[in-house]
C-alpha cells in the first residue's frame, strides 16, 4: 500500500484543539478544490486565538502563513494556499 512504509510516523500530533498551543504540530485539511480535498498536511501552529490558528505554510519561508479554524483538523480555505 502506498504511503506506509516501516518504522512510526515521524510526526506526534496534537488533535486536542483544548491544548492548542505554539509549536504544536498538527495534520490540517484545506478544502475549497478536488485538487486538494481529503490530503492530510502536516504544519506547526505558530499563533493560538479562541477561534481559529495560524499554521506555517513552509518551513523554510516565515511568510507563509495559513489561518484556519480551531479544531482537532484544523481546516484551510484554497484561498489562503493559493493566495
Amino acid at each position: 500500500m502506498m504511503g506506509m512504509g516501516e518504522g512510526a510516523c515521524p510526526f506526534e500530533f496534537n488533535f486536542d484543539e483544548k491544548t492548542f498551543k505554539p509549536g504544536d504540530t498538527v495534520s490540517y485539511r484545506v478544502t475549497g478544490d478536488s485538487l486538494y480535498e481529503g490530503m492530510p498536511f502536516a504544519g506547526e501552529l505558530l499563533e493560538v486565538h479562541d477561534d481559529h490558528v495560524v499554521i506555517a505554510g513552509d518551513p523554510n519561508d516565515a511568510s507563509v502563513r495559513y489561518r484556519a479554524t480551531r479544531e482537532a483538523r484544523p481546516v484551510v480555505q484554497v484561498s489562503e494556499v493559493l493566495a
